[in-house]
């Protein structure tokens, strides 16, 4: 009789520990599965933004950014475009190419970031940034990593193959001639 209400409060504190650490565990889960939901939300705002680029909707910037929108590119630029800026861009891309296509090969969440490895392809029949059409087709990479507060896109930091992508238009990089 004893041994019995010496094991009874042992097993009562077990059953208790377990229970502590089940509720834990689901709080954890709750907690990962919340972040999980806002990390797929953030990768189908991308998705949404980048089949609007490719219906040639530069606008599309506003409805899925914040006010306070950067874009940095090169990532690592002093001076963002905002939001007005980074439409003009687009808007001059389309008129230059009037197919552009973005295509994404990899999207990643993590946090509140998402990371895309996307290729751009388009053929070169307007003026480009002073350059008169030339009718090459033209296709590099471009990784653009963004990043969401409450839903809204607030940065973009992009690095581009733009050496590439001018080489393509029929530029050349050569060393500068000797004075």
């Amino acid at each position: 009789m004893k041994k019995l209400l010496m094991i009874l409060p042992l097993a009562l504190i077990l059953c208790f520990m377990v229970g502590c650490q089940d509720k834990e565990a689901m709080a954890e889960l709750e907690q990962f599965s919340a972040q999980a939901k806002i990390e797929e939300q953030n990768k189908e705002l991308v998705k949404g933004l980048l089949e609007e680029l490719n219906k040639g909707n530069a606008e599309i910037w506003r409805e899925l950014c914040a006010p306070e929108f950067a874009y940095y590119s090169p990532s690592e630029s002093p001076e963002p475009m905002s939001m007005d800026e980074t439409i003009e861009c687009f808007q001059m891309a389309f008129k230059g190419f009037p197919d552009i296509n973005w295509k994404t090969q990899d999207l990643i969440a993590k946090g509140d970031k998402v990371i895309a490895r996307i290729t751009q392809a388009g053929t070169h029949e307007g003026e480009f940034r002073g350059i008169p059409a030339t009718g090459n087709k033209t296709e590099f990479g471009v990784i653009p990593i963004f990043q969401f507060k409450d839903g809204k896109c607030i940065e973009v930091r992009e690095e581009a193959d733009f050496l590439g992508f001018m080489q393509q238009l029929g530029m050349e990089l050569k060393p500068k001639e000797g004075e």
